[in-house]
């Protein structure tokens, strides 16, 4: 996967958990984790902007250990198959998180700390419903 640029914009990282794990994710606890496929929807608006990705990344192959937000305690876990990328300035992480959220299960309170939303944390035990409810929430968020 390839470094990205200073830019502001939303992701969604899309991940493989090969099997059931029970996962202590910080302040939320230990989760029951199926195994299946799992989405997360963040945003890297402020300063450093998608170098937050790479961030993302070298923690899922354990270069960095540091934890600072939920998504770092499960990405030890899986293997990053795919990252969905917005290049933009807007709010639209929420709007993603919240598409996403009809169309798949949610894991309760993930990454979600600062907003309303339900989830940024998504399941499906289907790779392909996994992606094509993701680009599907970034295109809509687009136009």
């Amino acid at each position: 996967m390839q470094p990205h640029r200073n830019e502001p914009g939303i992701y969604t990282l899309i991940l493989s958990l090969p099997g059931a794990q029970k996962i202590v994710v910080g302040s939320l606890g230990a989760i029951d984790f199926a195994g299946g496929y799992y989405s997360y929807t963040g945003s890297a608006r402020g300063c450093g902007g998608l170098k937050r990705v790479d961030r993302h990344i070298r923690v899922s192959e354990g270069i960095n250990t540091t934890r600072r937000w939920h998504i770092d305690y499960l990405l030890p876990h899986t293997s990053l198959l795919e990252i969905l990328i917005t290049k933009t300035s807007l709010d639209l992480e929420c709007r993603i998180a919240k598409t996403m959220g009809e169309r798949l299960a949610a894991v309760p309170g993930f990454g979600c700390t600062d907003c309303r939303c339900i989830s940024h944390l998504h399941y499906s035990r289907d790779p392909s419903e996994m992606r094509a409810a993701a680009a599907a929430a970034h295109h809509a968020a687009r136009v």
